[in-house]
């Protein structure tokens, strides 16, 4: 193909990408937000889009930015009904970096202002390991509670697994792996994560490792 065909053909093809991914988002008030149980004013999931089902059984608050590639699920397959309403809940002005996965079955509760970087995954259900004879795959799952606290930042490629409860204002460092408890105001990082700073209420200083207790 000559040079100039080639420009001519690549910019056609670029522009006409943006607008499909423009025109392509949910907004607050497009068709796709009413197949939520909740779609805030000023809310929008970027396109394409990854995975999304069970719509009904997420709700997702204000101001929030879901970026391309997002998979958001509540249960295991479109149609399922599901015990809890919310399963997943999403709060006001959030971040969810491109590519992430965020899968409820019972509960996963992101607070409001929590920024993620790219390609998290957040779980509320793991699959057990009882019977060392039957594939893992077939094995029952066990669901636990999810709690991610307002105004928290989650790094690239952080799992945050059934059972996990961060608390508010938490750096968790990219990679990191949490599936326990952590407190407000701290850093964490490692598989699984652990405290390496917080913030010493009683000095207003940032001090390194755990914090006493």
């Amino acid at each position: 193909m000559p040079p100039v065909a080639r420009r001519v053909l690549a910019s056609a093809i670029q522009r006409s990408w943006e607008q499909v991914c423009r025109w392509g988002a949910v907004g607050s008030g497009d068709e796709g937000a009413r197949r939520y149980g909740r779609f805030g004013d000023g809310t929008c999931i970027a396109f394409p889009p990854g995975a999304v089902f069970g719509e009904q059984w997420i709700h997702v608050g204000s101001h929030t930015m879901i970026g391309p590639y997002v998979t958001l699920s509540a249960g295991m397959a479109p149609g399922q009904q599901m015990v809890t309403n919310p399963v997943v809940r999403i709060g006001d002005r959030c971040m969810i970096g491109r590519g992430s996965h965020i899968v409820g079955h019972l509960s996963v509760s992101i607070g409001d202002d929590v920024w993620t970087g790219p390609y998290i995954y957040i779980t509320d259900q793991n699959h057990t390991y009882t019977d060392v004879n039957t594939p893992i795959g077939r094995q029952w799952p066990v669901e636990s509670s999810v709690r991610i606290g307002s105004g928290s930042w989650l790094g690239a490629g952080v799992a945050v697994l059934p059972g996990a409860d961060i608390g508010e204002h938490v750096v968790v460092a990219a990679g990191s792996v949490v599936n326990g408890a952590v407190p407000s105001r701290c850093v964490v990082a490692g598989s699984p994560a652990r405290v390496v700073r917080w913030y010493d209420e009683s000095s207003g200083e940032w001090r390194s490792g755990s914090p006493p207790g």
